[in-house]
C-alpha cells in the first residue's frame, strides 16, 4: 500500500466540515481525495482539489479510496460503514458509533472478516485537558482515588430546531452527542464499571430531545459522575478528582473545537494550548497545610486520532480507538438509557464481545 491514503469524508454538516475535513487535511499521509456533499458548494470552495461526490454510494465505489470517513447523521452511521466496508473500504465513524451494540458488533465482525481498519472517532482522548488528567491519575497525584466528576455544562438556553440532533430525529439529544465521549474517557481511565445509574433529562423550555443528564458509575472503590446541561450559565468544572492526598480541579472545555469553529488551521503555533489562566489546580496536603500549585495544561491535538489511524491501516502501530472498545461505549449507552427508563442501578457486563 501507498504511504498515503486516500481519504474521503461522507458529510459536511458539521461533524464532517470540522472534526473530519480539516483533521484529515492537516495529517501527514492522508489525502483529503474525497468529499461527500448532497447539497451546496461549501466543500468545493474551501477544498477545491478534492473530488465532490452528491451520492456517498458513488464514494464508496471509487477504486481509488482507501479510507471512508462517515460523518453523517447518527442513524445512518451504520449502514453506510457496513457498505464501506464491503466494499474493501477502511473505516472511520463519527460518535456515536451505531445506535445499537448489535449494530457495533456487525460492524467489528465484518471488518476482522474483512482485514480492515475500523474505528470510532473518540477524538477527545486528544483533549489537553484530559490528556493532562490521564497522566495525574496515573502518577497516583491525588493519592488512592475516591472520586471522579467530569461535565459538560454549555449554555445554550434555546433549541435550534433546524438542527437535527435537536429535531426529534433517530440518534439525537445529549445522551447520544455528548454521552459517548464522557463514557470512553472514564472507561480509558478506569475500564469498566460494576453498575450504571443514570437520569436523563429535558430542562429547556421547548426542547423535545434530552439535553441534560447525570450518569454514575460504580466501581469497587470509586464513585464516577458524567453530568452535561444545556444551561450552566456559570460552568462547573469539566474534570474535578478526589483522593486520599489531594485534588484536582479543571474548569473550561478543550479549546479545539472552538478554534476549528473560528476556521483556524493546526498550523498555529499556539495550537491546543491553554492559556495559565485556564490551568486547573492540584491541590494537596503538605505537613499540614493546603498546597495548590497550578497544573499546565498539556498540548490538546485532534490529528493525533488521525495520525493512529494512517499508521494502524500502514501497520506500523497498533489502533488506538478499536471496534471493540467502540462497542463497549455503545453498550453502556444502551445501558444508561435503560437505568433512565427503568430508574434502577443495573449491572455491567461488557464481557459479551471479546477482544
Amino acid at each position: 500500500m501507498t504511504d498515503t491514503i486516500r481519504t474521503c469524508v461522507i458529510g459536511f454538516g458539521q461533524a464532517g466540515r470540522f472534526f473530519h475535513t480539516a483533521v484529515v487535511h492537516a495529517v501527514p499521509g492522508l489525502e483529503l481525495t474525497g468529499i461527500v456533499q448532497r447539497h451546496g458548494n461549501e466543500a468545493a470552495q474551501e477544498y477545491p482539489s478534492a473530488t465532490i461526490y452528491r451520492e456517498a454510494q458513488d464514494a464508496i465505489d471509487d477504486p481509488r479510496l482507501q479510507l471512508i470517513v462517515v460523518a453523517t447523521p447518527n442513524e445512518s452511521h451504520f449502514d453506510l460503514a457496513r457498505r464501506a466496508l464491503e466494499a474493501g473500504k477502511h473505516v472511520v465513524v463519527d460518535k456515536p458509533f451505531t445506535l445499537s451494540s448489535s449494530d457495533a458488533a456487525k460492524l467489528v465482525e465484518l471488518s476482522r472478516a474483512k482485514n480492515l481498519v475500523l474505528s470510532a472517532y473518540q477524538n477527545r482522548r486528544w483533549d489537553g485537558d484530559f490528556l493532562t488528567l490521564k497522566d495525574l491519575v496515573d502518577a497516583h497525584k491525588v493519592g488512592s482515588l475516591v472520586s471522579y466528576e467530569s461535565h459538560f455544562d454549555r449554555w445554550r438556553p434555546q433549541r435550534k430546531p433546524e438542527v437535527w440532533r435537536e429535531s426529534g430525529a433517530a440518534g439525537g439529544g445529549l445522551t447520544w452527542d455528548i454521552g459517548p465521549h464522557l463514557i470512553d474517557q472514564a472507561l480509558v481511565l478506569f475500564g469498566p464499571p460494576k453498575a450504571v445509574f443514570a437520569d436523563i433529562r429535558t430542562e429547556r423550555e421547548g426542547a423535545i430531545t434530552d439535553d441534560a443528564f447525570d450518569i454514575r458509575l460504580y466501581y469497587p472503590k470509586l464513585s464516577v459522575l458524567l453530568r452535561v446541561t444545556s444551561l450552566a450559565l456559570v460552568p462547573g468544572p469539566r474534570f474535578a478528582i478526589y483522593g486520599n492526598k489531594g485534588c484536582y480541579i479543571k474548569y473550561g472545555l478543550d479549546p479545539q473545537e472552538e478554534a476549528l469553529k473560528r476556521g483556524e488551521r493546526f498550523e498555529s503555533p499556539a495550537w491546543g494550548t491553554e492559556p495559565p489562566q485556564n490551568w486547573g489546580i492540584l491541590t494537596l496536603e503538605e505537613e499540614g497545610a493546603h498546597v495548590a500549585m497550578p497544573v499546565e495544561t498539556r498540548t490538546g491535538d485532534y490529528r493525533g486520532y488521525y495520525a493512529n489511524v494512517r499508521d494502524a491501516i500502514l501497520g506500523r502501530a497498533p489502533l488506538a480507538v478499536t471496534g471493540s472498545q467502540a462497542w463497549r461505549v455503545i453498550r453502556m449507552v444502551e445501558l444508561v438509557l435503560e437505568s433512565h427508563r427503568k430508574r434502577a442501578v443495573l449491572d455491567c457486563d461488557l464481557q459479551q464481545f471479546p477482544d
